[in-house]
């Protein structure tokens, strides 16, 4: 079984939702689908699919304009939430630290946390992709979080780029992350890739060892792009 993952980021409608919702009715596969969607999809019927959101809060309540907490996430029936996505990181800032308050306010609603690490083009052309990596691990991930965690590897100089690591690149990385988690005490946990998944390369990418799926962004926003991500391994 893998997982298969879509960030729809800020796009789509409560209606495209539920269009997306219908068609994965008809999907016949025993990987666990989920869909990260705009908070103000989050209430809908999803037919049996995970819903996610995009992002949370490190706080839990209070004057914090504009923020949604864990609590709330869950309240919505919501299962799941991405923490430390590349665009969090790039356009808000967010350090290992938030990101793993972020996870750990996550965990306490009840709620999986995705977290995403990787290396910026900078980092990869300065030779410190591995060492950006760990510590994105090691500094993100709460020690303590059980099995009940998800880490997404995301090469962020490939994010929105077109651009795909190599098979080599992507299995090294994923091993990394593997064995990093082990060494914190925390076995079985899924290690998502993520950047530029299609339909045409997810199947080699979650043949890789030690990928036990994908994070998707644009190709999961429509049915006819997304389906075949899903269906293309058993």
């Amino acid at each position: 079984m893998k997982f298969i993952a879509g960030n729809w980021k800020m796009n789509g409608t409560r209606n495209a939702l539920k269009n997306m919702v219908g068609a994965l009715k008809n999907v016949d596969t025993e990987n666990t689908i989920i869909l990260c969607v705009p908070y103000t999809m989050l209430c809908i019927d999803s037919g049996g699919v995970a819903l996610g959101a995009q992002d949370v809060s490190v706080h839990e309540k209070g004057a914090y304009t504009g923020e949604v907490s864990a609590t709330m996430i869950a309240e919505t029936g919501a299962k799941y939430v991405i923490v430390g996505h590349s665009e969090r990181r790039q356009y808000h800032e967010e350090t290992n630290s938030i990101v793993r308050q972020k996870a750990v306010m996550a965990l306490n609603a009840g709620l999986t946390p995705i977290i995403c690490v990787g290396e910026t083009m900078e980092e990869k052309q300065a030779g410190k992709t591995m060492s950006i990596i760990e510590s994105g691990v090691r500094e993100s991930v709460p020690n303590d979080a059980g099995h009940n965690i998800i880490v997404a590897y995301e090469p962020r100089w490939a994010i929105g780029a077109g651009l795909t690591p190599t098979e080599a690149e992507i299995a090294e990385a994923h091993k990394l992350i593997a064995d990093t988690l082990i060494g914190m005490g925390l076995t079985e946990i899924p290690v998502l890739y993520g950047a530029s998944v299609k339909a045409d390369n997810a199947a080699d990418i979650m043949s890789i060892p030690n990928v036990d799926g994908v994070l998707v962004g644009g190709a999961s926003l429509k049915s006819d792009d997304f389906i075949p991500i899903i269906t293309s391994v058993k």
